[in-house]
């Protein structure tokens, strides 16, 4: 079985407008979830729109990550109020919430994103945590949302540092599934791999255009965060697990293990795991190219105000023994450093994690 696509999608200025005829006919009791109060505003438009369709509705917020201890509590909430359904608005961590959530109490999930930041309100999907925020697991869900709302009018609100983490999170789509996946002779998958490469070019066009630029009549902002949003999660639900992660995410997974004062968001960690990749396909892949994909991205990612090191994420890899940690974790078992066409090993790890971060490899 494939989950490529959300039932219905809405996307475009009032989206959310256009939505409502189909949710009030899917749910009459929902529960809206949430997670910080900088997207209250949003949260309470969606929760007054939804009361004025004759809708008993609910609310209830993440108190840390998509962890289980909030799942728990907010399964608990919907039990007692009886909620037909779960209509999560937010950023990637509530998205993933919500769909695991619904899934658990076999109801409905819409999803209404309210930044650019992952594919998250797309894929059949959900990244569990600790409520520290140390990765534990993905799990595959039975299927996408039945409704997704991509409404621009509500992305415009979000940081712009939302935005670039998306933009680097959706990179990771081509530079992941064109090395794991390209020897795989099923079409979907190839197709899946284009449309990668596609998406991998317009935000190499557009991105420094969206991130810098006025929000109306702009195709570039436009265009950008429909590819983070939209398309990135179309090539994961066309490809399957292997054209959605790699070594890229499999050490984000293994950098979140310590625990900073500062958070930082999965497309932001995202993007040093891709650069850290790329090295390990010159060393270990004889990729002649990677050393030019390198330098590129850096230069595009420093436009857009993305850390570039590990060091730059707060975390000092040769203390409290950081580095070893980061290799254990990336390593381990069940890891998408994997899923790469060559062996890797923790000290391949920790080689070139320590050369990168003093900079003895020079880009």
């Amino acid at each position: 079985m494939q989950s490529i696509s959300p039932e219905t999608i809405y996307r475009g200025n009032y989206a959310w407008e256009k939505s409502l005829p189909q949710i009030t006919r899917l749910t009459k009791t929902p529960l809206i979830l949430g997670r910080g109060t900088k997207t209250n505003n949003l949260r309470n438009k969606i929760i007054f729109d939804l009361k004025n369709q004759n809708l008993i509705v609910n609310s209830a917020n993440l108190q840390f990550d998509c962890c289980y201890e909030d799942i728990s509590r907010v399964k608990k909430i919907i039990s007692k109020n009886k909620n037909d359904s779960v209509i999560a608005a937010g950023g990637g961590k509530v998205l993933d919430a919500g769909k695991y959530i619904a899934e658990c109490l076999n109801i409905p999930c819409i999803t209404v994103p309210l930044s650019a930041s992952t594919c998250a309100g797309w894929t059949a999907l959900s990244n569990i945590y600790t409520k520290n925020g140390q990765f534990i697991e993905d799990f595959a869900l039975r299927s996408c949302p039945k409704i997704l709302v991509y409404d621009h009018k509500f992305i415009k609100t979000a940081p712009l540092r939302t935005l670039a983490s998306g933009i680097a999170d959706a990179l990771a789509k081509w530079y992941e599934s064109s090395i794991t996946s390209s020897t795989i002779d099923d079409g979907l998958v190839q197709q899946a791999i284009q449309i990668s490469r596609v998406l991998r070019d317009q935000l190499l066009i557009d991105g420094q255009k969206a991130f810098n630029s006025e929000f109306e009549n702009n195709p570039s902002w436009r265009n950008t965060i429909e590819a983070c949003g939209l398309t990135a999660g179309l090539v994961g639900g066309i490809g399957g697990e292997k054209c959605r992660t790699a070594a890229a995410h499999a050490i984000h997974n293994a950098i979140t293990q310590i625990i900073t004062p500062n958070k930082f968001l999965h497309g932001e960690i995202v993007g040093v795991g891709l650069i850290l990749q790329l090295r390990l396909e010159e060393i270990k892949n004889n990729n002649k190219l990677a050393e030019q994909s390198i330098k590129q991205l850096l230069v595009f990612m420093k436009k857009l105000n993305l850390p570039t090191t590990i060091a730059q994420l707060g975390i000092n890899v040769f203390e409290n023994n950081n580095l070893e940690k980061i290799a254990n974790f990336t390593c381990r078992d069940k890891s998408e450093i994997h899923f790469l066409p060559f062996e890797i090993h923790k000290r391949d790890i920790i080689e070139v994690i320590a050369n990168f971060e003093q900079q003895k490899i020079k880009v």
